[in-house]
């Protein structure tokens, strides 16, 4: 062999040697910096999550984590997926016990409640559908795109209220879902659907990200189907029944029930953004806006107005009175106006719990993303493992809450509720009026996980804001526990609304005095 060909040789092995290093290289990495704030340390006691989410992205599953997508990577055109999304997880069974909060809890008649929906919707679907630009624009999950305006140590705030009330509204889906599959037969209970729904939803987040559009894009269809048949199996009774309740609505009524739809769909905003992040970053946010828009409106509303003129019939059907008990079991309502369908009704009540979720699934995935952003520590935790922890809470809780389910579901959709006031009202106050609606000025990628960056806030005006819109709140809200003096005046519950118009005012004047703090304080500084 001649010296030129071994040296070619000793070449071409160098470069298969440098090439598998530097894949070696990149999979340590993608192990660590796509799934953690500050990466992970090679070897030592970070080895093992190393492995696992090397492996886990062997299998084809999402292994990044909280890090920023960069606009090279935000490349996915199909914003109509932006559109099935929030379709599919609001075509539910868990939207229609919203609607039948108006009967059942204070109550409306079917003309009062529906039209309570239909403003409600049309108009606060618009504050989700906004949040969901953020991902595309912004390449980033909800709860890191909130340090931009909370500050990396006051987005803590929403990132514990985001864990604790979403992991709460799984096990409330799980428990309608469940009772919706022991309405089908004696032979099973609420139990069983907790446990499979509780399954299914963990195989479509372990999968990540691209396997929970796939399966959002095609879920709703059983469920149209399911409430077109049952809507005219039940025409006959719901023309039989009276528009208008035993009595005049009073504003009390109206605003109280206003609030929990509001609630309902408002839920979505600190989730809205972690769906969009590997989506076009130069597509209209207008598009992205619509799209997301008509799918929260187009399922939402007349998925509620169904739960409420079905629960508000209840009272002039026996067999459907039955089987909603004293309020608490919706699948037990659904079964009984769908028992005069025989077999096939009892195959749609298989379809609208096994499809619970849809639901479910979303929320689980942000809701375990802003987990993540709660420290360092927290990212470097491979989501799907996080996802078993979240559907072994999600099962046993709602085993044990199923008996108590609509105590439970009032009591969580009000803290969301009002949380959701001065989360909305920082985050939008920050971005119209601070950052003048330009996506270009939150430099993501250098200041996302910097404390300290000068693009971040201090978080002084938010942990401010936050404290004073929720004081408040507590005198204009209206619970069974407490009622504030304004709504004690006959307002109503007036929490959300006013503590939100609060939170604009109260943010807009605290940042104004932050920056021009932190400007003093820069020109003081040595350079």
């Amino acid at each position: 062999m001649s010296v030129d060909s071994v040296q070619a040789l000793g070449r071409s092995t160098g470069v298969k040697e440098i090439e598998l290093e530097k894949e070696e290289t990149e999979l340590v990495l993608e192990a660590g910096s796509r799934t953690a704030e500050d990466g992970l340390a090679p070897g030592g006691k970070a080895g093992l999550l190393q492995k696992v989410t090397r492996k886990m992205k062997r299998w084809g599953l999402e292994t990044n984590g909280i890090q920023p997508v960069p606009p090279e990577q935000r490349t996915d055109r199909r914003l109509y997926q932006m559109f099935f999304v929030w379709f599919s997880a609001n075509l539910n069974i868990l939207t229609m016990t919203t609607g039948t909060a108006g009967p059942a809890y204070y109550g409306l008649g079917i003309r009062d409640s529906l039209l309570v929906i239909l403003v409600v919707d049309v108009v606060v679907c618009a504050i989700p559908a906004f949040f969901a630009v953020f991902g595309p624009k912004l390449g980033t999950r909800g709860m890191v795109a909130a340090r931009f305006s909370w500050g990396y140590y006051g987005a803590l705030i929403p990132s514990i209220l985001v864990v604790v009330d979403i992991q709460g509204y799984l096990v409330l889906n799980t428990i309608v879902g469940g009772q919706t599959l022991g309405a089908i037969s004696t032979h099973l209970n609420a139990s069983l659907g907790i446990v499979i729904i509780g399954i299914v939803t963990l195989m479509v987040v372990f999968s990540g990200y691209k396997v929970l559009h796939w399966y959002e894009m095609f879920v709703w269809f059983p469920n149209v189907v399911a409430f077109v048949v049952m809507l005219g199996v039940s025409g006959k009774h719901l023309i039989a029944a009276p528009l208008s309740g035993p009595s005049p609505p009073t504003a009390s009524q109206i605003m109280t029930f206003g609030a929990t739809v509001a609630a309902s769909v408002a839920n979505w905003s600190p989730l809205m953004a972690d769906q969009g992040v590997y989506h076009d970053c130069n597509a209209s946010a207008w598009r992205v806006f619509m799209y997301s828009y008509l799918g929260l409106l187009l399922s939402s509303m007349p998925v509620q107005m169904l739960g409420a003129v079905w629960t508000a019939g209840a009272d002039f059907v026996p067999a459907w009175k039955a089987g909603l008990g004293n309020g608490n079991d919706i699948g037990g309502l659904l079964g009984a106006v769908l028992l005069p369908m025989g077999g096939f009704g009892k195959f749609l009540l298989v379809l609208l719990s096994l499809t619970t979720p849809s639901q479910c699934a979303p929320a689980m995935y942000a809701m375990l993303n802003s987990f993540m952003a709660l420290a360092p520590v927290l990212a470097r935790i491979p989501r799907p493992l996080l996802a078993i922890v979240s559907t072994a809470i999600m099962i046993s809780v709602g085993i044990v809450g199923s008996s108590r389910f609509y105590s439970i579901f009032s009591d969580i959709l009000a803290f969301v509720g009002y949380w959701l006031a001065p989360f909305c009202s920082i985050v939008l106050t920050e971005h119209f009026v601070f950052r003048k609606s330009r996506y270009s000025s939150y430099d993501v990628l250098e200041a996302w996980n910097k404390p300290d960056h000068p693009n971040l806030p201090r978080s002084y005006a938010s942990s401010f804001t936050f404290a004073a819109t929720v004081g408040f709140i507590v005198l204009c809200m209206q619970k069974q526990w407490w009622t504030g003096p304004i709504a004690r005046t006959g307002t109503g519950d007036v929490g959300m609304l006013l503590g939100f118009l609060f939170g604009v005012l109260v943010y807009t004047c605290t940042r104004w005095a932050e920056k021009t703090w932190e400007a003093r304080a820069r020109a003081r500084s040595p350079r």
